[in-house]
């Protein structure tokens, strides 16, 4: 089974989504951004799309002060419900983000 490429999607979603969010900027011009899962800067654009993109990540906070990182398998794109993979970490501030650093640099290479 083929799967969409990603700009396809976006080219679909990118004017109606349910994730869109409207605001006004200064005068008349208008902002966007985004509320989807995976879109880590909130901006409603192709480059930090959680739809269209296929390698993705996702922090999230988890129970008693851990962190959840939530990164998206590529070889898994037509199973949504095995696509993401998601490990809790519970470490000090300093350990944890150089895992995530680590998770990142590791799942784009």
């Amino acid at each position: 089974m083929a799967t969409v490429p990603g700009q396809l999607i976006w080219e679909i979603v990118k004017k109606n989504n349910s994730f869109l969010v409207k605001e006004f900027g200064n005068g008349t011009a208008s902002v966007k951004f985004s509320k989807e899962p995976n879109n880590l800067f909130n901006l409603h654009s192709y480059k930090h799309s959680g739809l269209a993109n296929k390698k993705t990540v996702s922090i999230q906070s988890g129970e008693d002060q851990s962190v959840v990182l939530a990164t998206t398998k590529t070889k898994k794109q037509n199973k949504p419900a095995s696509l993401v993979n998601r490990s809790a970490m519970k470490k000090e501030f300093s350990r944890m983000a150089k895992a995530v650093q680590n998770q990142v640099t590791k799942q784009n290479s």
